[in-house]
């Protein structure tokens, strides 16, 4: 990861080359210190950015709520698809446009919605990035459970996904949480007797549905 500070009168042109993820430290302390020494903000220039996850949208979050305290502005003047895409999925563009700009205007969510201000919006943001790391986190278990289900029953990617997610609406369980205790049974840790009825019940529910070849 590399940044290119260049001053432009009362801001500063910062080009990032490399990849916004969990690393992104040193290129944190990077733009911090290209904000405190711009009068009005830093424009940032992303199309050299090869991946971006939530960690770098994170980043970029909090980025913007420094220069918000400091009264400057933080814009994405151009992007490439790895930034694009997050920016999209998440709704996050319109909080790094010039202000008055009709991207960054507060726009309705809905018909007869009220508009939300930017910091609601950047709010909402926030929870739904910390969200998605944290779903980030415990993929691999999911991921692990539902190759365990395909194995044992001998079902698709797909009906696997829908009895985990039968089996833990139907235990009350947190999905993540089913998927680590289906997990360690690898290890000799069996199920509570009620989950592994929930899952015959959810595999033979899932069966009927969706016919295998």
């Amino acid at each position: 990861m590399t940044i290119d500070v260049v001053p432009d009168g009362d801001r500063m042109n910062v080009r990032v080359c490399g990849e916004l993820d969990h690393g992104g430290r040193p290129l944190e302390r990077g733009l911090d210190e290209a904000l405190d020494n711009s009068a009005s903000g830093i424009d940032l220039d992303l199309s050299a950015v090869g991946f971006c996850d939530c960690s770098g949208l994170n980043l970029l979050l909090g980025l913007r709520r420094k220069a918000l305290d400091q009264g400057k502005t933080v814009i994405i003047g151009v992007s490439g698809p790895p930034v694009d895409r997050l920016l999209e999925l998440t709704g996050a563009r319109e909080l790094f446009v010039h202000p008055g700009s009709a991207a960054g205007s507060a726009e309705p969510d809905a018909v007869g919605d009220s508009p939300k201000a930017p910091e609601a919006v950047d709010h909402e943001l926030r929870k739904e990035v910390a969200e998605l790391r944290r779903a980030m986190q415990t993929r691999p278990s999911i991921d692990l459970a539902r190759g365990i289900l395909m194995a044992s029953f001998n079902l698709s990617p797909e009906v696997a996904w829908t009895v985990l997610v039968t089996a833990s609406q139907n235990t009350n369980t947190k999905l993540h949480r089913l998927a680590q205790d289906l997990v360690g049974t690898v290890q000799g840790t069996p199920l509570p007797e009620d989950v592994q009825q929930q899952l015959a019940a959810a595999v033979a529910q899932a069966r009927a549905a969706v016919p295998l070849a």
